[in-house]
C-alpha cells in the first residue's frame, strides 16, 4: 500500500507498511500507481506518448530496486497481536483526577466543569497513594512509569499533589523503578511556590490556553462569566521563563468558532512560548462549537497554512515546535505501540478522587466503562480485553488506511462518544490527523533535505 500526496509541488509517496517516505519527480509519479499491476510492456505502451522508452525503464529499474528492498510496496508482515486475553494487563502510565473540581467554566470542557457527571470533589492522599502503589505492583517489570495529574484543576489539590510525588519517588526507588510526572493546569492558581515546586521536581506541565484573546475567552470562562486570557498568559509566560522555556507545552483548544486556528498558534508562538498544541474539539453535532464535516475543507488548509509559516519561521530563525508536526520516520514507536495507540484500557488508566479505574480521563463517569478500583483490583477484565483488542488490525476502517501506523486507530473516547464504539474511528478526527500526518510528512522531507528520486 503506498500514499501518494503534493505539497507546494513537492509530490511524495509515502510506502504504508515500511513507512519509507519518497519524494519523486513528475515521471516518477505518474508511473508509481501502475507499477505494482502493469508488467513492462504494459508500462511502456502507456507511457511512451509521454516519455522515452530509456526514460521509462530508468525509472521501472529504480522502482524494482526500492520494491527489492521493501521500500515500495511492501507487504504487511504482521497481521496484529498474538490473543492475550488470559495476559494480566501490565499498566505503564496512571492519569490521577487529582481533582474533580475545577476554577474555570470552559463551554466545551469533555469534564463537565471538572466534575465528571458527578459531585465535585479531591482525591484524599490515601486515594493517591493507593493509587501510585497500584501503578508500581502493575507495572511488572517495567523500570519506568508515568503518573499525570489531572482534572478538573488539579491544582485546586496542591497539597495531596506535593505529598504523592514524594510518596511517589520514595516508594518507586525502593522497587528499583522511577516515576516520571506530568502535570495538567490552567494556570489560574499557578503561583510562585507551586512553579517552584514543579521546577525543583522537574514536573513536566501541559497549559491550557486556546490562542489570542479572544479565541480563548469565547470558550474558557471563569466561574463568573467573564474572560480567562488576562488572569492565565501572566502567569504562563512567568512560569514558562522560570524553567528556561523546556519540559511544558502549552495546549489549546480549536472550535468551529475558530477554524482559522493559525492566528492563534503563531500568537503562541509570538508569546515566546516554543511547545505549542492545539488540538480540534470533539464534542455532539447539536453543540454548537462542535465541528462540522462542512468544517473539515477550511481546517485541512488552516493546516497548510500553519505548515507554511512553521517552516517559513524555521528559516528566518525564529522557530517552535508544533506537537503534530513532529514526527520522527526512522525511530518512532515500535509496531505494537503504532497499532493501538495510547494503550488506554490496560497499559494507561484514570483514577478517579474515590479511586475507581477507567480506560482513561475521557471515559471517567461512562459506567458500563469502569474497570474497577485501586482497591480491589481489575475486574473488568472484558472491558480490558476489549481495549487490547481495538488495534488497526480488527478495526474495518482502519485495515486500509495509510495513516494507520501513525495514529494507531484513534482516539478511543472520541470514537466511542460520537459512534457508541470504540472500534468505529471518529471520522473527523480521522481526516484531521490524516492532514496533519501530510504536513508533518513534508516537513520532515523538507528538513531531511530528500532529492527526487
Amino acid at each position: 500500500m503506498i500514499h501518494k500526496f503534493e505539497f507546494d509541488g513537492t509530490k511524495i509517496v509515502l510506502d504504508v507498511n515500511s513507512g519509507a517516505v519518497h519524494v519523486m519527480d513528475e515521471p516518477a509519479w505518474e508511473m508509481v500507481d501502475d507499477f505494482y499491476v502493469l508488467v513492462r510492456e504494459d508500462m511502456l505502451s502507456k507511457y511512451r506518448h509521454r516519455y522515452s522508452e530509456e526514460l521509462i525503464g530508468e525509472v521501472l529499474q529504480e522502482m524494482t530496486n526500492l520494491y527489492s528492498e521493501g521500500l515500495l510496496y511492501s507487504e504487511d508482515k504482521f497481521s496484529g497481536p498474538d490473543d492475550v486475553s488470559n495476559d494480566t494487563p501490565v499498566v505503564k502510565s496512571l492519569c490521577l483526577n487529582i481533582s474533580h473540581d475545577c476554577n474555570l467554566r470552559c463551554r466545551y470542557c469533555f469534564a463537565g466543569s471538572g466534575h465528571f457527571g458527578g459531585q465535585r470533589a479531591l482525591m484524599p492522599l490515601e486515594t493517591g497513594t493507593r493509587a501510585l502503589d497500584f501503578l508500581l505492583e502493575m507495572s511488572a517489570g517495567r523500570r519506568h512509569c508515568e503518573v499525570d495529574f489531572f482534572g478538573g484543576e488539579p491544582l485546586m489539590n496542591m497539597a495531596v499533589v506535593r505529598e504523592l510525588v514524594s510518596y511517589g519517588r520514595s516508594r518507586a526507588a525502593q522497587l528499583g523503578k522511577e516515576i516520571k510526572f506530568t502535570l495538567t493546569t490552567n494556570a489560574v492558581l499557578l503561583d510562585r511556590e507551586t512553579a517552584d515546586f514543579l521546577n525543583n521536581e522537574n514536573i513536566s506541565v501541559v497549559l491550557s490556553l486556546d490562542g489570542k484573546p479572544e479565541t480563548n475567552d469565547t470558550m474558557r470562562k471563569t466561574v463568573n462569566g467573564g474572560g480567562s486570557y488576562s488572569i492565565i498568559e501572566p502567569k504562563i509566560s512567568s512560569f514558562i521563563k522560570g524553567r528556561n522555556n523546556e519540559n511544558y507545552i502549552v495546549r489549546g483548544t480549536y472550535t468551529r468558532h475558530n477554524t482559522g486556528f493559525c492566528g492563534d498558534v503563531l500568537h503562541l508562538a509570538d508569546l515566546g512560548y516554543r511547545y505549542v498544541s492545539v488540538e480540534p474539539v470533539v464534542g455532539m453535532p447539536w453543540n454548537e462549537w462542535s465541528i462540522r464535516e462542512a468544517d473539515l475543507p477550511a481546517i485541512c488548509r488552516e493546516y497548510e497554512l500553519l505548515c507554511r509559516e512553521y517552516l517559513n519561521r524555521m528559516q528566518e530563525g525564529r522557530p517552535f515546535e508544533f506537537f503534530h508536526f513532529n514526527l520522527d520516520l526512522n525511530n518512532g514507536p515500535c509496531l505494537p505501540k503504532r497499532i493501538s495507540g495510547c494503550g488506554a484500557g490496560y497499559e494507561y488508566m484514570a483514577v478517579t478522587p474515590e479511586g475507581d479505574l477507567y480506560p482513561c480521563h475521557q471515559f471517567v463517569g461512562r459506567e458500563q466503562y469502569r474497570l474497577g478500583s485501586v482497591w480491589d483490583g481489575i475486574t473488568g477484565r472484558q472491558v480490558v480485553d476489549g481495549f487490547r483488542q481495538a488495534h488497526v488490525y480488527n478495526k474495518a476502517k482502519c485495515r486500509d488506511c495509510w495513516a494507520k501506523f501513525h495514529c494507531g486507530g484513534g482516539c478511543h473516547a472520541n470514537a466511542q462518544l460520537v459512534s457508541g464504539s470504540v472500534m468505529e474511528p471518529y471520522h473527523i478526527g480521522c481526516e484531521i490527523e490524516k492532514k496533519r500526518l501530510e504536513c508533518a510528512i513534508y516537513i520532515q522531507v523538507l528538513r531531511a533535505g530528500n532529492t527526487e528520486e
